[in-house]
């Protein structure tokens, strides 16, 4: 095995002194255990050049499998060490779900289960996780995650909100095509997604004409950065209410038009196969629930 870990590494890294590097090992060691692996196998797996290595034909039948192998290794021991119920849970998650929505509600996760250090990290990076690098995944799409347990955490419904200082000072929002005296604050990410309602949807939906949704505003490159834009008192978002409930339910945003549009996309939990029998995971997926499920109040922290 440590003659197979060694060519692998040389031939992946195509240089002994990587290999070396990364197995924590001289390159002598590595010349020396490739070196045993010809003898056995009768074969030659290297032609040594100045610089460098060159895959033989040989090598390069004999290095994908290897590679395959020491990569379901990896991936079986990150499994195992996930699922050794450690008092650490690792939670990635949508920014703008994270940043208005979860950090207001993790206090009481905390109070109920003391013993359990959450980790969050706000990211819409695509992770795999089989590796074990994540325990759950909140993410904002359809739901369809091949290979994984998926759930229906909060669905979304898309409308115009704003400070109700802004509306209160006016110019006045009594109709939508009041809109067209306002600033539109747009989310870039929202903007560039072809299923996703936009202004141009909603003001078409509302029966205003003539107004061009992308007449020059605020941009931001997350929804919880136009949120707080529009609770600022800079412009009228178009809001999802999965992310503005706490700032609506808290005063801190209105909706000046009942008019709503069914959002496409929704936030799901998603875990590995398995996952779930973890207690620290089953854990969070029911608080998640519990909370999702809860009428919708303000935090007493904020």
């Amino acid at each position: 095995m440590s003659a197979l870990r060694a060519f692998e590494a040389a031939a992946r890294l195509r240089s002994f002194s990587k290999a070396a590097d990364e197995l924590h090992v001289t390159p002598a060691a590595i010349s020396h255990q490739v070196h045993a692996l010809e003898e056995d196998l009768g074969v030659r797996l290297f032609h040594r050049r100045s610089r460098a290595v060159e895959l033989t034909p040989s090598a390069r039948v004999l290095l994908p499998g290897l590679s395959e192998a020491f990569a379901g290794i990896q991936t079986s021991v990150r499994r195992l060490r996930a699922h050794n119920d450690t008092g650490t849970l690792t939670v990635t998650a949508s920014p703008s779900l994270a940043a208005k929505w979860l950090v207001l509600r993790l206090h009481r996760f905390q109070t109920a289960y003391p013993d359990i250090d959450v980790r969050i990290s706000a990211s819409d990076d695509v992770v795999d996780m089989a590796r074990g690098d994540f325990d759950l995944a909140i993410r904002y799409g359809t739901g369809r995650y091949a290979g994984l347990d998926v759930e229906l955490l909060l669905g979304n419904e898309v409308f115009p909100a704003c400070s109700p200082h802004l509306l209160a000072a006016g110019p006045p929002l009594r109709v939508p095509d009041d809109l067209r005296h306002h600033t539109l604050i747009h989310d870039q990410a929202v903007d560039q997604n072809a299923l996703a309602p936009t202004w141009a949807m909603w003001l078409k939906a509302a029966g205003v004409k003539d107004m061009p949704a992308a007449a020059p505003g605020l941009t931001f490159s997350g929804t919880h950065l136009a949120l707080d834009a529009a609770i600022a008192g800079h412009g009228v978002v178009l809001a999802y209410s999965a992310i503005a409930s706490d700032d609506l339910e808290a005063g801190r945003l209105v909706r000046p038009f009942a008019l709503a549009l069914p959002g496409l996309f929704a936030y799901y939990v998603v875990t590995a196969p398995g996952a779930l029998e973890r207690p620290k995971v089953r854990a969070f997926r029911d608080w998640l629930r519990q909370e999702a499920a809860a009428p919708n109040a303000e935090d007493e922290f904020t």
